[in-house]
């Protein structure tokens, strides 16, 4: 509905009066919107580390696979008098089976053979690197989200006929081949036994995780992987497998998919073994908790300066109408109406608030970038906590001033007029 005339004087005439009053009240309306600056400033800074940091974790905990879990025998069993069982308790027949669409929760499964019987050191021509050897199934890079930057991946035909292939992480590449453009094709010998570079894996980042004191960024990048066929026949395993890593159909699904699995393997082996699950979705569940708890802490900090700056504000206006009270019975007296009276103070703390609610807003998105030039994390702030900052700071600014701007309305014209 638009307004007419009249209505559209009045009220440019009050927002008028009510930036005049803002001007000749100048130190006290600028420590109101510095309470205001500094809350949303906290607000802002507060919510960008928190979501960038929530991005970076995640980020890195993509290079797990998010939809991974890992099944495994728990070898710590509580009962004493349990006959003790040698073994991993996972075979090659049990893979089959869970290959074989026993479990509809799995989308993808790799088997992951590991061992410390092994010497850790790769040899290429008398030069050594220390890396963790695998053997793996054709899955594993699609699970562990890996990609290549040359080469393949292995082929059913290598896992069945136990081929001596390799691929080899970034850093293995890097301390070995340092000035050889390709190295595909050429030979890596593990103990006796010569295998042909195939693939190079795509160097991964955790520095997040090698930050806090994690060193998967060296391991991640330093991975040998074999066919699982070929470690288990130099290890002399009879088909044993040391652990089972599955892709979930989706990520709310991966406890119900690593069930499924222990399920197949309590009844192929009659509860011989005891097995131990763990699934990405919990160390993400973690992770989401600790950046809540945090972000919690934050904005509770923060609502402390915006309550500071509305208790500001509510003080200006307080003490405006104390000062304007004859004013007001002289504008009543010849025919303004209360709601007039109330929109004009309701405005001002608006106007307080929001100049407040935008210089925040300023500095702490030059905060932000500071902060992440500083840290080297990618801490960019969100449309959806600008918005949010803005729409608050307008908040505090309409309820910091509706009880003077009430009180204001309701004086009778009358008695402030006699006001000395």
């Amino acid at each position: 509905m638009l307004m007419n005339k009249d209505q559209l004087f009045i009220t440019l005439e009050i927002i008028n009066q009510s930036l005049q009053s803002i001007r000749e009240n100048r130190l006290r309306t600028t420590l109101s919107i510095l309470g205001v600056t500094i809350g949303i400033m906290a607000v802002i800074i507060v919510g960008t580390i928190s979501q960038g940091g929530s991005k970076v974790i995640f980020s890195e905990l993509q290079t797990f696979g998010l939809k991974s879990l890992w099944i495994f025998r728990d070898h710590n069993d509580d009962d004493p008098n349990k006959a003790t069982r040698i073994g991993t308790g996972i075979n090659n027949y049990d893979l089959n089976i869970i290959e074989n669409g026993c479990c509809r929760s799995i989308s993808l499964i790799t088997p992951i053979v590991n061992s410390s019987k092994l010497s850790p050191y790769i040899n290429k021509n008398g030069n050594f690197s220390k890396s963790a050897i695998s053997g793996v199934g054709i899955n594993y890079l699609r699970i562990n989200n890996d990609k290549l930057t040359s080469g393949r991946n292995f082929r059913k035909d290598d896992i069945t006929k136990n081929r001596n292939l390799i691929i080899i992480g970034s850093e293995i590449k890097q301390k070995l081949f340092p000035n050889q453009a390709s190295v595909l094709g050429s030979t890596l010998r593990i103990e006796s036994r010569k295998f042909t570079i195939i693939g190079i894996i795509k160097n991964k980042s955790r520095d997040f995780l090698s930050s806090i004191g994690s060193n998967s960024e060296e391991d991640i990048n330093s991975r040998i992987l074999i066919p699982y066929t070929t470690f288990q026949s130099m290890l002399g395993l009879k088909k044993e497998i040391s652990l089972l890593q599955a892709e979930s159909v989706s990520i709310e699904n991966a406890k119900k998919a690593a069930t499924e699995i222990t399920n197949i393997l309590d009844r192929h082996h009659s509860n011989k073994f005891k097995y131990r699950s763990e699934t990405m979705a919990q160390y993400i569940e973690t992770a989401n908790h600790i950046l809540r708890g945090v972000s919690v802490i934050g904005i509770i900090a923060a609502s402390v300066s915006l309550i500071v700056g509305g208790m500001g504000i509510m003080n200006i206006m307080t003490t405006s109408v104390i000062e304007r009270t004859r004013e007001i019975g002289l504008r009543k007296a010849v025919g303004a109406q209360e709601n007039h009276i109330l929109y004009q103070f309701i405005i001002e703390s608006i106007f307080i608030s929001s100049i407040g609610g935008f210089l925040g807003l300023i500095i702490g998105l030059l905060g932000s970038f500071l902060i992440a030039i500083l840290a080297s994390f990618p801490l960019t702030p969100s449309w959806e906590m600008i918005v949010i900052a803005l729409v608050t700071s307008i908040f505090v600014g309409v309820i910091s001033g509706y009880y003077p701007a009430m009180r204001a309305a309701k004086m009778q014209p009358v008695t402030a007029l006699r006001y000395d």
